[in-house]
């Protein structure tokens, strides 16, 4: 099983740090919209490794789908065709509220984003005119002085982050492949992801083996007592605040806990934070997350995802690890 890592630098800093995550063995780099942009650390890790690149996820609405077919075509480039555009949509309030961006439609909005930048691609690809019309953007116009011709490499493919029903079989329908947003559980991920791709594929013509999975696992390891409690804290801090979010209800609903998602909320709105991780239980510790030493992570990963999948993302967050055990862990999974 491929395993990808979260390439979290600043500016300036990502050829060295893709270089020490390298050293693990990972197979893929990631980045998602954080502090820094999406893109820029995979230009420096473009030239400095020769893994696998994705942005997971570049946040779609702010954005032209014109400014992510050149982004993504550039890192194709620059990446010698192992570059894949992980898109998503955010939620609601940051939409509106962070980018001062449109909100409408989300499932809608996201389908002809990914229809339109691989309408763009394909117009360089094949030298034909551009000609895209839908309900949310139009792109017919493409003189020869900004069509960068076809890509050597080919095409990126187009990955889409879901976590709902109709969002993930809008990523089967449309998209190349689905990242499983990382705060779910087994069962939702059985019960509620895995059969909206498969109502997705039907609308598409497509079989399961045409179409990546790509499950993304919160993961806590460590080897020693107090590292697997240092990881078990930072794990409780990132499932606390997804959980105070009312788009991951569903998630927490289907196995109880639907009610903890009010009590997180309301604790986030006055920086009750420290409050707010200790809601998280030993049971919803496991339910969500996978912690342990190098070894059991490893087995739960492959037991939870192996028959479905064949790489997943990683994050670690909140916590120090260290190297040689992500290094284990990932020579475990292979």
């Amino acid at each position: 099983m491929k395993v990808h890592v979260q390439l979290d630098s600043s500016p300036g800093a990502g050829a060295a740090r893709s270089l020490e995550l390298a050293e693990t063995g990972a197979a893929g780099l990631f980045t998602f919209e954080g502090q820094h942009d999406v893109f820029f650390p995979l230009v420096e890790a473009a030239s400095a490794v020769d893994l696998d690149l994705m942005t997971n996820v570049a946040i779609a609405f702010p954005r032209s789908p014109m400014h992510l077919a050149n982004s993504a075509n550039d890192l194709q480039l620059l990446s010698r065709g192992r570059f894949r555009l992980g898109l998503g949509s955010q939620i609601k309030p940051h939409i509106e509220k962070r980018y001062s961006a449109t909100w409408s439609r989300p499932a809608a909005r996201m389908k002809e984003t990914v229809s339109a930048i691989k309408a763009i691609l394909d117009a360089w690809e094949n030298t034909t005119p551009l000609n895209f019309r839908g309900e949310f953007f139009t792109h017919t116009l493409m003189p020869p002085t900004f069509d960068p011709g076809p890509n050597p490499y080919g095409p990126p493919p187009i990955l889409m982050g879901a976590l709902g029903p109709i969002m993930t079989r809008t990523a089967a329908e449309v998209a190349d492949g689905l990242l499983v947003m990382p705060f779910h559980t087994e069962r939702h991920f059985l019960e509620r992801t895995l059969p909206a791709v498969d109502a997705g594929l039907r609308e598409s013509g497509r079989a399961r083996n045409e179409f990546a999975i790509i499950p993304q696992v919160i993961v806590g390891v460590g080897r020693s007592a107090e590292q697997l409690d240092a990881a078990a804290r930072g794990v409780r801090s990132l499932l606390s605040f997804y959980g105070s979010t009312p788009a991951y209800r569903p998630v927490l609903d289907i196995e109880g806990w639907g009610d903890i998602q009010g009590e997180l909320n309301a604790l986030s709105k006055r920086g009750g934070y420290a409050e707010m991780t200790s809601l998280i239980t030993d049971p919803m510790l496991e339910a969500l997350a996978v912690v342990g030493t190098p070894e059991e992570c490893a087995t739960e990963i492959r037991r939870r995802f192996g028959e479905h999948a064949d790489e997943v993302c990683c994050y670690f967050p909140g916590y120090t690890q260290d190297p040689a055990d992500v290094a284990a862990m990932i020579a475990a999974l292979e």
